[in-house]
């Protein structure tokens, strides 16, 4: 049984294009009957839109396998007067689903990703923390790789809003326990018996995914087809207990031990 990443594992962070060996290994999944959950970071586009968008491309599930974090906010955050952060992309999904912006007097600060935060992003963030807002990222990527350059994820950046303010924060999507609980609960649709020492965790970000999923019994496979080059880069300073069971190139390489 799988739980499967997107972004560096099913798809390219450089052109969303599907990377080797990924269809192929969701249609050997779908061939043998093997239970899997389709589990992203994805907050950009609505979720039927960037499910819609990963069928468009070749692969072949059932949008009852996918989730994230969006699929989970209405549960965590309430809607009215939240200053939410990201892309452009987000804030008019946020607006698509309900959420009253507001810059003035929020009571949730909402952090997605984007590339190009500013200085004053932060310090509007930071007043806003200390005046008493709860801090919330919808994921905990560690690093966001784009146009072959990595940025600071947004578990990183909520790592320095907790530090510069003392506020601590809650996660909605990965490596949240919520949403590792709400894909078993995915995958007990297919496999009632599921548990989550039966799980296998496949993705490219090892604290960001992996640690949270190793944390819970989940076996964790890590593949070096995004943000990181080589396991070199990061698995050598985790925790021994958090690394990755195994390493792989891309999915192509775990498809062959299949």
């Amino acid at each position: 049984m799988y739980f499967i990443d997107v972004q560096g594992t099913l798809i390219s962070d450089e052109d969303k294009s599907p990377i080797r060996g990924s269809i192929e290994f969701i249609k050997r999944c779908n061939e043998k009957n093997i239970p899997y959950m389709v589990v992203t970071n994805n907050t950009k586009r609505a979720s039927k839109d960037f499910y819609n968008f990963l069928i468009s491309q070749g692969f072949n599930f059932s949008f009852d396998k996918y989730l994230d974090p969006l699929m989970m906010l209405e549960s965590r955050v309430g809607k009215d007067s939240v200053a939410a952060y990201g892309a452009d992309e987000f804030l008019k999904t946020l607006k698509g689903m309900g959420y009253s912006l507001d810059y003035k007097n929020p009571k949730t600060v909402l952090l997605a990703i984007k590339e190009d935060f500013t200085n004053e992003d932060y310090a509007q963030m930071i007043e806003f923390l200390l005046g008493g807002a709860k801090l919330v990222g919808m994921h905990e990527t560690s690093i966001y790789a784009k146009n072959s350059k990595r940025y600071p994820g947004v578990g990183a950046i909520l790592k320095m809003l907790e530090f510069a303010t003392s506020t601590s924060y809650e996660v909605v999507g990965k490596p949240s326990v919520a949403f590792y609980e709400e894909s078993l609960s995915g995958l007990k649709k297919q496999n009632p018996q599921a548990r989550f020492c039966d799980i296998t965790m496949i993705s490219d970000d090892v604290k960001g995914d992996l640690c949270g999923a190793k944390e819970m019994g989940i076996k964790t496979f890590f593949v070096t087809s995004g943000k990181y080059k080589n396991e070199a880069e990061i698995v050598p300073f985790l925790d021994p207990a958090l690394r990755p069971d195994k390493t792989y190139a891309d999915m192509q390489e775990i498809l062959e031990e299949l």
